[in-house]
């Protein structure tokens, strides 16, 4: 399935309360049984005022549409092509 990176840009992001977090994770969570079992969160990242979102999903609409059922923002969409990692280094 692919995978994409969702860049989101929420305001004051990095500062978020545990409490905050948790209650963004529990919705993204609500909405993605709702969609079913195609389009699954990995994980994300924060960083300043961005949340950088990895999915597994079978295409952009989906994720557009878990978007915009949550209320989240969406800035870019990107589909990941490559994953490099150390392991990428072993010969």
């Amino acid at each position: 399935m692919p995978k994409y990176m969702i860049e989101r840009t929420i305001p004051g992001a990095a500062d978020l309360s545990n409490d905050s977090l948790q209650s963004i994770a529990q919705k993204s969570c609500d909405v993605l049984d709702q969609l079913g079992t195609q389009i699954q969160w990995v994980q994300s990242y924060v960083a300043g005022d961005k949340f950088y979102c990895v999915y597994n999903a079978p295409n952009e609409e989906l994720i557009r549409e878990h978007a915009r059922r949550g209320e989240f923002p969406v800035d870019l969409i990107s589909k990941i092509q490559t994953i490099v990692d150390p392991v990428s280094a072993e010969v």
